[in-house]
């Protein structure tokens, strides 16, 4: 038996955009293809698919996930047990996170000041610095992070305050334009797509087409920006990103 792209997109929780963009860098070939060139997957396709979506959830690169997939010495169960670790290790985590922030949130409602050790235990292990210097590492010479350095040291609380509610009104609108089923390429999804570019442009730097389709790849590449916008609802990380592809697309398309 075999599947149309249509079916599997809705089996699988994707995008027939995905699913064509995994075709063309050869990540899952559908088995077939009818007379007309139309594609249709078979079981063993929609196995390697629910692989591919299990390491992409676990925030692996595509060209990693291609080659983890393609080891001739590895079998499906290598790969479930791969992800089973890591997994139980990202639930751990997050169970240590959950109840650092239900601490915090108990706090604020009593009126209890924390500490700053307890402030901080909701990052666990990592530093909240690192990320501060990671970015002064990666862009620290570029002109856009000195414009985003020099625009937020301007910034008052209530400044921050506004900026944070622009943040979360947007992803309660992009949240809900998912869960109801709007298409990346749709023109709600690519406004919204539109508006998430100009807000990082007010705020902390301008942000080109081409600039913006690094960051829509990086959302889904880094483990950290996917965990972030999949947290807003399932699926959005790679939602935005092909509709931050699409709308880029739409406006530098001759």
């Amino acid at each position: 038996m075999s599947y149309s792209v249509g079916q599997v997109a809705g089996f699988a929780g994707v995008t027939v955009r995905t699913l064509h963009h995994y075709d063309e860098i050869g990540l899952l070939a559908p088995g077939e293809r009818t007379y007309a060139g139309h594609r249709r997957y078979s079981d063993a396709d929609l196995d390697r698919l629910q692989q591919i979506l299990f390491y992409r959830e676990l925030g692996f690169p595509l060209d990693e996930v291609a080659a983890l997939l393609d080891d001739p010495d590895a079998d499906p169960r290598t790969h479930l047990r791969r992800q089973r670790r890591l997994l139980t290790a990202r639930i751990e985590k997050l169970q240590k996170m959950a109840a650092a922030v239900e601490h915090a949130l108990e706090a604020r409602t009593m009126g209890i000041d924390l500490t700053p050790q307890e402030r901080f235990e909701v990052f666990g292990d990592n530093d909240p610095e690192q990320y501060a210097e990671e970015a002064g590492q990666r862009w620290g010479g570029t002109p856009a992070y000195a414009e985003s350095q020099r625009r937020a040291a301007a910034y008052t609380k209530e400044d921050w305050k506004r900026i944070q509610a622009e943040v979360d009104d947007w992803g309660e609108r992009y949240a809900a334009l998912v869960a109801a089923g709007g298409p990346p390429a749709g023109e709600p999804a690519m406004e919204l797509a539109e508006e998430h570019r100009r807000h990082i442009s007010r705020y902390y730097f301008e942000v080109p087409y081409e600039m913006h389709r690094c960051f829509a790849e990086m959302y889904v590449s880094d483990e950290r920006f996917k965990a972030f916008y999949d947290s807003l609802h399932p699926g959005l990380a790679e939602h935005l990103r092909d509709a931050i592809l699409a709308n880029a697309d739409r406006h530098t398309t001759p």
